[in-house]
C-alpha cells in the first residue's frame, strides 16, 4: 500500500492510525532518508497506542521507551550501530516482548532480530509531502495494511 502525505500533520495522523492497530510483539521498520518523516510517523504511532510520552528522535540514545496503559513502545534508532552491536541496546529483547511494540528506525542493521511477520515502511520526500509504501511480511503485518487502508 502506498500512501502520500502533504503535511507534517497527514503524517501524524497517519502514525495515530496505526498506532491504533498494533499491539503487543509488533515490530514496524522505518526506512527512508534523513528528514523523510520516520520520527514523526512515529510520534502519531506513540499517541495512537496511547502514550503521552514526549517522542524523540533516538539517534544518539540509540533506544527510547515509551508508556502507555497497555503498551511499551520501544523506539530505535539504528543510524549509527553496526549488525555486531544490535544485541547490546536490547533489540533482542525489543522485539520479543508480548507487551511490546518495537518501530525501528534504519532498521537494517538488526534484520536478524527481527520477526518474519514484520510491517516495513519507506519513506520518501516528495515535492510536496511524504511518500510512505507499507510492505506486510507475514498475515499479522499484512491484516494490520489492510485495516490501516480502510481507515
Amino acid at each position: 500500500m502506498v500512501v502520500t502525505t502533504k503535511s507534517e500533520a497527514q503524517t501524524l495522523a497517519l502514525g495515530r492510525r496505526l498506532g491504533r492497530l498494533l499491539k503487543g510483539y509488533d515490530v514496524v521498520c522505518l526506512d527512508g532518508d534523513l528528514g523523510a518523516g520516520k520520527t514523526t510517523l512515529t510520534k502519531g504511532l506513540a499517541r495512537g497506542a496511547g502514550s503521552r510520552s514526549r517522542v524523540a528522535s533516538p539517534t544518539f540514545a540509540l533506544a527510547r521507551i515509551y508508556r502507555s496503559p497497555r503498551w511499551l513502545i520501544y523506539h530505535v534508532d539504528l543510524y549509527r550501530v553496526g549488525p555486531d552491536q544490535t544485541r547490546d541496546i536490547g533489540l533482542e529483547e525489543f522485539t520479543s516482548d508480548s507487551r511490546g511494540i518495537c518501530v525501528v528506525e534504519w532498521p537494517r542493521a538488526g534484520e536478524a532480530y527481527y520477526p518474519k511477520d514484520r510491517l516495513e515502511v519507506r519513506l520518501s520526500h516528495l515535492k510536496a509531502g511524504r511518500r510512505l509504501r507499507f510492505v506486510g511480511k507475514g498475515p499479522r503485518s499484512r491484516e494490520i495494511i489492510r485495516r490501516l487502508g480502510r481507515n
